[in-house]
């Protein structure tokens, strides 16, 4: 049991561990060694010679739960950083690799690295659970809404879902917290001999009788937008927008059942389950500064009233400057980037100079083999696999690198292979002696 705690936890093997963090100002990745008592973090550049003050974690059990969580609420801005969980062995490489990684990045490749990195949330619901730990009534500081304990788990079992199963998925927190799940959940539901799988997301909720419930949202082919949504007819133009960007654009008085009261909100699409989801204006949170640039009143009051904001000269985590629209967003209940997918981001101090990127060292978090990197700088595409998704599951396909716009393209059939092919024939043909 402990050692599935500890897989979890996302724990490293009984042998020296280290933390390195990734600056999110500077982009730059440091080796841990501390906390001062001004709550600064202090750390130390993988370039250094000696690495003897890096922070050494003793991986025994179930240890490093209590040994993170108390140094991350040591720290004055926490936020400011991302922690990755290593072996001392491979840290100084395992960090030029990193770094590497977020010199080249763009905004959405850099967003999956969250999957790899150390969540306070995760790393605190998994210590509540350990056992000798008596689970109490979480704190609003800990943003916990519910208690495990008050979960019917005999219910859960029925549909096919535990504890330990939502755990180790990575949606226990996110429920506790009073959030629907972030992926879809196989469920499973048995009505004598006959058993109906699906897919939902799930979320906990007080009832009227005060128990706490579990919610399903499971998927719809679409939404139906022929009927009323809390008193609402959609428009033609509503329906567009919430198919195309997931979110309405507008403000709209709904009629919240209980009370009646007409209240002016937002509605997005959630974009898994095709639910219809609402948020009142005065519960949303709408940040100061966006990737740097401050918001004025005029730019606040867009976003406030739904619509997309177009917002020049942000500037990345690795210091470039970038344009993109954001919109609040009432099913994450957050101001979110609108990317296009067919529009790339480029680094338009290499395009102007002239410079080709090099292959990063990693692709998606796991780091390529030298003969991976070799086929790569060469234009050939590399077979990689043990690639993970955002749901955990495990996926393989072939992988290739524009070195003129410094990215990676991915495909599970390497569409790419009658193209090498073709060009292997044609260095054949040229080689040869007529």
């Amino acid at each position: 049991m402990k050692k599935d705690k500890n897989n979890a936890l996302n724990a490293v093997e009984k042998v020296g561990n280290t933390l390195l963090v990734l600056h999110h100002s500077s982009s730059t990745i440091g080796m841990v060694e501390g906390v001062d008592q001004n709550g600064e973090l202090k750390d130390s550049s993988f370039k250094e010679v000696g690495s003897d003050k890096r922070i050494h974690l003793v991986a025994q059990d179930d240890s490093f739960a209590e040994i993170f969580s108390e140094f991350y609420h040591q720290l004055r801005d926490p936020s400011d950083f991302s922690f990755f969980k290593v072996t001392e062995y491979e840290a100084r490489q395992t960090a030029v690799d990193l770094q590497h990684y977020v010199d080249q990045a763009s905004e959405e490749d850099k967003e999956l690295l969250r999957e790899y990195e150390v969540s306070i949330d995760t790393v605190e619901a998994n210590r509540d659970l350990m056992p000798g730990n008596e689970v109490t009534v979480y704190r609003v500081e800990d943003r916990y809404l519910y208690n495990p304990e008050q979960v019917d788990w005999t219910m859960m079992e029925k549909v096919g879902l535990s504890r330990d199963k939502l755990l180790e998925m990575g949606a226990l927190e996110t429920m506790l917290k009073g959030y629907k799940t972030p992926m879809l959940l196989p469920i499973e539901f048995k009505t004598g001999s006959v058993v109906t799988k699906m897919e939902a997301r799930l979320s906990l909720r007080v009832n009227n009788a005060g128990n706490l419930e579990v919610r399903f949202f499971p998927v719809r082919k679409d939404p139906d937008f022929t009927e009323t949504f809390l008193g609402h007819q959609f428009t033609g133009e509503d329906q567009k927008n919430l198919m195309e960007s997931g979110n309405m654009g507008r403000v709209v008085d709904l009629v919240y059942p209980i009370t009646g009261e007409k209240i002016p909100s937002l509605i997005s699409r959630d974009r898994l389950t095709n639910d219809l989801i609402a948020v009142r204006t005065g519960e949303m949170r709408i940040p100061l500064v966006i990737k740097g640039v401050t918001l004025n009143e005029a730019q606040t009051k867009v976003l406030r009233e739904g619509r997309a904001l177009f917002i020049e000269n942000m500037l990345s985590s690795r210091g470039t400057l970038f344009n993109a629209s954001v919109q609040y967003n009432a099913d994450k209940q957050y101001v979110e980037f609108l990317f296009k997918k067919n529009i790339k981001s480029l680094n338009m101090v290499e395009l102007k100079n002239g410079i080709k990127a090099e292959v990063p060292g990693t692709f998606r978090g796991k780091k390529l083999k030298v003969w991976q990197v070799e086929k790569l700088k060469t234009g050939e595409s590399a077979y990689i696999d043990g690639l993970v998704d955002k749901n955990g599951k495990k996926y393989q396909g072939y992988v290739r690198f524009d070195k003129a716009i410094g990215k990676f393209e991915f495909s599970f059939r390497n569409v790419w292979k009658k193209e090498e092919d073709l060009k292997k024939a044609s260095g054949k043909l040229k080689g040869r002696k007529l």
